[in-house]
């Protein structure tokens, strides 16, 4: 297999400076072929849209049938209690639980004809997550976690972008995603998570600050130590060890010293109108977080919004306590990004691991339904005021084109200049693509 080679931020090198240096003959074992895809590559623009993603999990899978399609001419034990509601857009209709949503839908696209076949919880987030169903063998024969096995598109983000700011470029709030990690990408790629919800009176991010018991010129005397043990480290065969953990300390440093960064953490400097307009709920001022850390330069925002798997009084919950909170977070996060002109640059997805299933329950809720559920894309590159897909009578499954996880993820990694197509090796030397097969929903696409 020809070598292909990629930019790095730690040369800068790009591929036409590649491309010069192929002409000195220091790149020998580089085929034509791929010297010729090198400069096919080149002349390529940027497909990249978005520069960030804000990535809501509603974990447990939230009933499409009863929020984004409603089927009021289904059978009382399908259709549900809730009426269908006209929506700013002529035509397009939505439930008369998300009133606030109904009122953006110009600035969303309803995809309705996402499926797979994954009913289970944990492995199904991992399929979404990761774009790959969980292999239980590769895991076991090599004692890692069949959940951590492959890396989740968070850190895959954080791999092909980099930082862009003071603040990590993949951030998990409130919860970790779950299957949300680096997999054999290994731990420099993992997550930055917040492990504190911000609805709390007394939020703060933990270790974000010098502790009391150290004084600033202590705090900056052990710095001047640290770089003068790297130096002799470097110096030595075993370099490599000291140099990756002098790596991981001087980001945890620029997370302490960084005002930008502490100015991003801290939600009471947020304007009180502005964290009432999102709500003082979990995901209400998880949402206002992630647009402040979109701002400090953040790539990729997991927002991790559990208790949605309602197999009992699937109705009571969805009504009381989560829709209500949800319609209004995303609301007031679209609002306020389109207003500070930063909605066309962040991408924001809405999903479940899966839906819920058409037919009510004896417990009067709704049961694992993978086989079809709607998915709420905006910005980014998305198209504005557009139902994508439709479903049957029941909203059992798809009528038009089905689109699964890995055509979901490939058109996320479009919009935000990721090359789906390019492979990593795990440690066992087993070539990985970043997606594995999937098509591009360009339906969805402005």
């Amino acid at each position: 297999m020809a070598k292909t080679f990629k930019r790095t931020r730690a040369n800068k090198s790009g591929r036409r400076d590649l491309l010069r240096i192929g002409g000195t003959g220091l790149l020998q074992g580089l085929s034509l072929p791929a010297l010729l895809q090198l400069q096919a590559e080149a002349a390529l623009p940027s497909t990249a849209k978005a520069k960030s993603c804000i990535f809501f999990m509603l974990e447990g899978g939230p009933s499409h049938i009863d929020m984004w399609d409603l089927k009021p001419d289904a059978p009382k034990e399908i259709r549900g209690p809730y009426s269908p509601i006209s929506t700013v857009v002529p035509g397009t209709q939505i439930s008369e639980l998300l009133p606030m949503s109904a009122g953006i839908t110009d600035r969303l696209t309803i995809l309705r004809s996402h499926s797979h076949k994954d009913n289970a919880h944990q492995t199904g987030r991992h399929w979404v997550l990761t774009g790959y169903p969980p292999s239980f063998a590769d895991g076991q024969a090599k004692g890692i976690p069949f959940n951590e096995l492959y890396p989740s598109i968070g850190s895959i983000v954080s791999r092909e972008l980099g930082p862009r700011g003071a603040v990590p470029p993949y951030i998990e709030i409130p919860n970790a995603l779950g299957p949300g990690g680096p997999g054999f990408y290994g731990a420099r790629f993992a997550p930055f998570t917040i492990s504190n919800d911000p609805v709390q009176a007394d939020f703060r991010v933990p270790d974000l600050e010098i502790p009391n018991a150290v004084s600033r010129d202590r705090f900056e005397r052990r710095q001047r130590l640290l770089k003068q043990a790297e130096r002799l480290g470097k110096s030595s065969e075993a370099a490599g060890g000291a140099a990756t953990l002098g790596e991981y300390y001087s980001r945890a440093v620029d997370l302490v010293t960084a005002p930008e960064a502490r100015r991003a953490f801290d939600l009471q400097a947020e304007n009180p109108d502005v964290r009432e307009r999102y709500g003082f709920s979990s995901i209400g001022q998880c949402a206002l977080m992630a647009r402040r850390l979109v701002e400090a330069g953040c790539r990729f925002i997991g927002i991790d919004n559990g208790s949605w798997d309602t197999h009992f009084d699937n109705f009571s919950s969805h009504e009381k306590t989560l829709v209500p909170p949800t319609d209004r977070a995303l609301t007031a996060l679209i609002t306020d990004l389109d207003d500070r002109g930063m909605l066309d640059e962040t991408l924001v997805v809405m999903m479940g691991e899966m839906g819920r299933t058409p037919r009510i329950n004896k417990d009067a809720g709704r049961d694992h339904w993978s086989q079809c559920q709607t998915v709420i894309l905006a910005g980014g590159g998305i198209r504005r005021g557009v139902v994508v897909g439709a479903s049957d009578e029941t909203a059992s499954y798809p009528v038009t084109q089905p689109y699964g996880i890995q055509d979901l993820l490939r058109t996320i990694f479009h919009l935000l200049g990721v090359d789906a197509d390019r492979v990593y090796q795990t440690p066992t030397g087993r070539p990985v693509p970043i997606v594995n097969g999937g098509h591009r929903i360009d339906e969805v696409l402005a």
